[in-house]
């Protein structure tokens, strides 16, 4: 046994602040809470991470770090959703799984970005264990960052994006440090889900992170940059509740627990269906130039990239079912329709060809796909689209064995990660989630890793999407369902009575916060 504690065969790797011991785990090396940064507090809150103090001898990295603060979910998506809270100021840290540590191993890395609307999440969820992905030759690292106010608060008195400043700082740090731990530094697949493919695209556009990346998969989550106002209220409606200015300084002296649980009550309504307030990543003009979608498609960004992108067949399931939200949705009718329309920036032709296509379906389903469609397939068929670079795409189409999800957003990280013995994986795949579609999808983004090939045709005129979990996996040709035909440029691009739709969406959202207080 080392004066820490641990056994001194298990494995070292050296980082640029110092040497770091890991443990061997079913015949995995596996590295937890490294530092990446300082922590965020004191004179560097709200503001770019800087380097952690180097230290002398061996740091034990045998347990998570502390998470970022953040809200716990409410009782509704806390029956479907693990969130670990783990203690501690230093909580810009990163954990690694490789079979093979030692710098000759020069093996595919995997860089995740844990999904959570920016404001919750950690590397630490269960259902991200990393060792599936090390077993299979993939060297994978998680990583915490800043959430929510802290991390993308827009104040005056400081620089925006801080959160993604520290991704930023991790994907540097696995550049630079990955091939100690058996990694290869031209191999880079940056990869996320929903906040952390929203995450992921903004550092593919970003200048400062060109050259780190090698390929990227974004799962349920497009390039995209939020709108500073709505950033800017989100900060604001805190400031009122808190009763102080909304600039840094005053945010850094009011109490960190007090600013959680005002979050959690301003931030209720910023479900992707609703469009409420929320906090996002903004275009900032320096490491983030502009929006990063269009920046992407425009070619400026990510040149020579490979790119894996897919989404869920009932992403909203996760946004309405929580709470009985689908039934309140489909009671509601047309103001449903009128919200949508308003969130969707369409007029009634949309919504009318959606009820064409899908006769039996309610106003819940409805809504529910033109919004999955308006914020994450259309973007992501239109970067398909316009990238030279390969693109794959695929669908996710197996329903939760839990009541009403369907194949809902996040079910389909368990089947990725490969971890569905993992209790916490049950929450939203319920008993008896299929191993044979876990092989399928983790096999996928291991090929993707390793060759920049999943195993299915790239995007081209035929339009290929592989679909996963409905039957035996298979790839089919054109737009789903031909829910796409219906975004033609003939659809009016504005609602048709924008002050009746806005009151519409404000009626909806009143009542959608009724029935979350009940």
């Amino acid at each position: 046994m080392t004066a820490d504690g641990t056994d001194a065969k298990n494995p070292v790797a050296d980082t640029p602040y110092g040497v770091v011991r890991g443990r061997w785990e079913r015949g995995v090396a596996v590295f937890r809470g490294i530092p990446y940064a300082a922590p965020p507090f004191g004179r560097h809150r709200f503001r770019p991470p800087v380097p952690p103090e180097p230290w002398d001898g061996v740091r034990d990295a045998g347990a998570f770090g502390p998470t970022a603060p953040k809200p716990p979910y409410s009782e509704a998506f806390a029956q479907y959703l693990s969130d670990p809270v783990i203690p501690g100021d230093d909580c810009l840290n990163l954990n690694v799984w490789t079979p093979e540590p030692g710098p000759g191993a020069r093996l595919p890395v995997l860089l995740w970005l844990h999904g959570g609307a920016l404001t919750r999440g950690s590397s630490a969820v269960p259902v991200y264990d990393g060792h599936a992905f090390a077993r299979d030759g993939v060297v994978l690292v998680s990583v915490n960052y800043r959430l929510g106010v802290e991390g993308y608060g827009l104040f005056p008195d400081t620089p925006p994006n801080p959160g993604l400043h520290d991704q930023l700082a991790a994907l540097r740090w696995v550049h630079e440090t990955v091939t100690a731990f058996g990694g290869d530094p031209d191999r880079i697949t940056l990869c996320g889900q929903s906040a952390g493919a929203i995450s992921a695209g903004a550092l593919l556009a970003a200048p400062r992170a060109q050259g780190l990346i090698r390929r990227a998969v974004l799962q349920s989550g497009p390039p995209e940059a939020s709108e500073r106002d709505k950033v800017r209220r989100m900060v604001r409606r805190m400031a009122n509740r808190l009763r102080i200015p909304a600039t840094a300084q005053a945010f850094a002296e009011a109490d960190r627990e007090l600013l959680l649980r005002t979050q959690a009550e301003v931030g209720r309504l910023s479900s992707p269906v609703l469009g409420g307030p929320a906090f996002g990543i903004v275009v900032d003009g320096d490491l983030v130039p502009r929006d990063p979608l269009q920046a992407l498609l425009n070619g400026e960004a990510a040149r020579g990239v490979d790119l894996l992108m897919g989404w869920t067949r009932d992403e909203y399931r996760l946004w309405l079912v929580p709470g009985g939200l689908v039934d309140h949705v489909d009671r509601l009718g047309p103001v449903a329709f009128a919200g949508a329309m308003a969130r969707c920036h369409v007029g009634h032709e949309v919504p009318r060809g959606y009820r064409a296509l899908r006769p039996e379906a309610g106003p819940a389903e409805i809504v529910g796909q033109m919004v999955t469609d308006h914020l994450l397939r259309l973007p992501l068929h239109r970067l398909a689209e316009a990238r030279p670079d390969a693109s794959y795409l695929y669908e996710f189409a197996w329903p939760s064995n839990r009541p009403d999800l369907g194949a809902c957003h996040a079910l389909e990280l368990g089947f990725v990660f490969d971890t569905g013995t993992v209790p916490d994986s049950a929450l939203l795949a319920g008993a008896g989630a299929p191993q044979k579609l876990a092989g399928e999808m983790h096999g996928a983004w291991v090929r993707f890793a390793t060759t920049g090939d999943p195993g299915w045709q790239s995007w081209d005129d035929t339009h290929p999407v592989r679909v996963f979990g409905d039957g035996e996996a298979r790839t089919v040709s054109g737009p789903r369902d031909g829910e796409f035909a219906l975004w033609t440029p003939d659809v009016p691009p504005h609602p048709d009575r924008p002050a009746e739709l806005a009151l519409a969406v404000r009626r909806l959202r009143r009542s959608m916060a009724a029935v979350r207080r009940h």
